[in-house]
């Protein structure tokens, strides 16, 4: 274990890169459930058009933007 490191075992921390294939896709509770899983993250917050989204960043949290045809239109975390 490295020194400063605040991670446990069961830490989970998200990384968006797996879930970008799911840019355009239609954003429903089974892609928000598939992305949480392929990201890693503990929570999946989605964000829709126009929105506006708190600053706390969380590495833990999975974003998922949608536009108004209800399409995915990105996927971060924090």
């Amino acid at each position: 274990d490295q020194a400063g490191t605040t991670e446990g075992p069961g830490a989970m921390k998200c990384d968006a890169a797996p879930a970008q294939g799911y840019l355009g896709r239609d954003a429903t509770q089974a892609a928000g459930a598939a992305i949480l899983k392929d990201t890693g993250a503990r929570t999946l917050r989605w964000g829709p058009p126009n929105g506006a989204w708190t600053m706390d960043y969380r590495e833990d949290r999975v974003n998922v933007r949608y536009d108004n045809a209800m399409k995915i239109t990105g996927v971060t975390c924090g």
